[in-house]
């Protein structure tokens, strides 16, 4: 053949390589094939028709390896619901896996999610004694937030809270700890004069002051704050600078920093810590707390009872079992 001939031919077999780029899985003569292990499953109840082929093979294999979220069903997600195992997380914990790959999560992303969200390891005991709280104390579900009044996503976030707390008044207890930051200069003052507030009873006017007021913290201005909510100044300015109000916020950072806490706000749901992930931080909380209530039979609040002296929050055991 001769070397022209050879030429064209070279061409020709590099152009149809160019035409198509294919990633590793696609379909085609030279696509890599699919692990055998990679197998597409249904699981009872659960409808996974919206997605595409991949996210499919991807999902199908998380609730193949993936361990039910109850400790005495040591089976793959798969086969607890497909067996009709007695595990009310079961069902919940696949369409949670099933979001997170249409969501686009990469595989480690939503094993990570997934034990966070469901792994016994995830749930976090936090001490509530002496820390103030609305809603009713048999909620079925227990916020708590640890935050620093300077802080502006911790300004942003208030409305959000406030907002998901309204829509579910029999539903949430919600409790706010302090965790003031080094970087805010005023933060650690505010917060003592948020306890200072609490003993005079009126912590929640104080606290929705300080937040709707948070680039104006000086001692003057929260004193004038303080007023405004119709507290004893000399009672307040007493209590704010007392050794127990100083000990009482050093507490709540210390309990925040054995949770590994580094930045505010830091929310737990019943002993879980939440994290959104796709910046829609109130549908991701209204979605957390309906899947709580999920995992719990959607019982109703118990009736409000006094909190025991050693009061702590943690999941509830429907909720536990396979720390990202």
């Amino acid at each position: 053949m001769s070397p022209k001939a050879l030429a064209v031919i070279g061409l020709l077999a590099l152009t149809s390589r160019l035409s198509t780029c294919r990633s590793p899985g696609e379909s085609g003569a030279d696509a890599t094939p699919q692990k055998s292990s990679e197998k597409v499953v249904d699981v009872k109840g659960v409808d996974s028709s919206a997605l595409t082929a991949r996210e499919r093979t991807e999902w199908s294999d998380d609730v193949s390896h993936l361990l039910a979220p109850c400790a005495d069903q040591a089976v793959p997600l798969v086969q607890c619901v497909n067996e009709n195992r007695p595990c009310r997380a079961c069902v919940p914990a696949v369409r949670f896996l099933l979001e997170r790959v249409q969501r686009g999560l990469t595989r480690g992303q939503v094993e990570a999610a997934y034990r966070a969200r469901f792994g016994a390891d995830g749930v976090k005991n936090i001490d509530l004694n002496d820390t103030p709280s609305r809603g009713p104390v048999g909620a079925p579900v227990v916020i708590v937030e640890f935050a620093d009044f300077e802080c502006p996503a911790c300004g942003a976030m208030r409305p959000v809270l406030d907002e998901v707390i309204a829509e579910h008044p029999d539903k949430i207890r919600f409790l706010f700890k302090h965790f003031p930051l080094a970087m805010h200069p005023n933060a650690e003052k505010a917060a003592r004069a948020a306890v200072a507030a609490m003993r005079q009873g009126k912590f929640w006017e104080l606290h929705h002051a300080l937040f709707e007021n948070q680039t104006q913290l000086s001692i003057e201005n929260v004193e004038k704050l303080a007023q405004g909510v119709g507290l004893d100044l000399a009672k307040f300015r007493q209590d704010r600078d007392s050794e127990a109000t100083a000990d009482f916020v050093a507490k709540n950072r210390k309990q925040g920093e054995a949770l590994n806490l580094t930045g505010t706000p830091s929310i737990f749901i019943d002993g879980r810590k939440f994290e959104s992930a796709g910046g829609q931080p109130k549908e991701e909380l209204e979605e957390w707390i309906n899947l709580e209530l999920e995992l719990q039979g959607n019982a109703p609040a118990a009736a409000p009872q006094a909190p025991a002296a050693s009061a702590s929050v943690k999941a509830p055991p429907a909720a536990s079992a396979p720390k990202p």
